[in-house]
């Protein structure tokens, strides 16, 4: 049982918005659907608070897979534009993915962190916001874990991927790099390694037909900038049924990403695991 207790709450940041929403919100979608039943506030139904319990799941998820040789890491790729090199998913890569979850920034490429820090100290001088890409590894993934059509992992990880607020796009491997290249430079050659068939390269992300290769899982998610910012936007007011400016005010950050991190290494464990458990028990009923 996990209880997480919030006191320091302040609710009447977001009355003004029952009536006036948020551009970038679901504000106006949840009074559709809803008809003034939602949870507008911050611990409602479409706020990112809501992940806090996913990050408990996939805390004690990760342990498991950790008993199991399998790691979860993520680390923020890019903000605002401003790249950082990404790890080559080796051995050796290891110590330094492990370090990313104590680091104040949880860049993997900390001169590039320093510099994406600096995009959002001034998109805040500035009262607005920035997103970025986070991506997520899984390294010690057994071959054979998924299956083809609607089970395939890849799908199974976007569908609850989606269900963290403020994600708009996922790929797996090199993604959308993909289509720039030809059939042959795109593909991953065969090899055997230590008498393991493995993949020369892993420009898959570590699945071919939906089932695990045995090589590193990589995929990586885009998060847009925070919708709640200072700076005025134009929205509506319901009640009176005309246009009127807005500026959202009380505690909200210029960038979520970095907050998002531990939640795509929660939210990965969940599937891993829950995709693992799946696989034990076909074999185990020998389907």
């Amino acid at each position: 049982m996990a209880i997480i207790q919030n006191t320091n709450t302040r609710s009447a940041d977001y009355n003004a918005h029952l009536d006036i929403p948020r551009p970038g919100h679901a504000d106006l979608t949840a009074e559709i659907k809803y008809g003034g039943y939602a949870d507008m506030r911050g611990g409602g139904h479409f706020s990112g608070r809501l992940t806090a319990p996913i990050a408990i799941a996939g805390g004690i998820a990760l342990q498991m897979l950790k008993e199991k040789g399998i790691e979860v890491f993520a680390h923020i790729r890019s903000v605002h534009g401003v790249e950082g090199k990404a790890p080559c998913y080796r051995e050796s890569d290891l110590p330094a993915l492990r370090s990313v979850a104590g680091k104040p920034f949880p860049a993997f490429d900390d001169d590039a962190g320093e510099k994406m820090q600096a995009e959002i100290d001034k998109a805040r001088e500035e009262a607005d916001s920035v997103g970025g890409i986070i991506e997520v590894s899984a390294m010690g993934l057994p071959a054979g874990l998924g299956s083809p059509m609607f089970s395939r992992l890849e799908g199974k990880m976007a569908h609850a991927v989606f269900g963290i607020p403020a994600i708009r796009g996922i790929e797996f491997g090199n993604g959308f790099e993909a289509t720039l290249l030809y059939g042959s430079e795109n593909n991953d050659a065969f090899l055997y390694e230590n008498g393991t068939a493995k993949t020369e390269t892993n420009r898959c992300g570590g699945t071919l037909g939906g089932i695990t290769t045995g090589m590193p899982f990589v995929y990586r998610v885009g998060i847009k900038p925070t919708p709640s910012i200072g700076k005025e936007q134009k929205s509506i007011s319901l009640s009176k049924k005309t246009e009127t400016p807005v500026s959202v005010h009380g505690r909200h950050d210029p960038c979520i990403v970095p907050r998002a991190v531990p939640v795509m290494e929660a939210v990965t464990a969940l599937v891993l695991l829950d995709t693992l458990f799946d696989h034990e028990m076909i074999w185990k009923n020998g389907e």
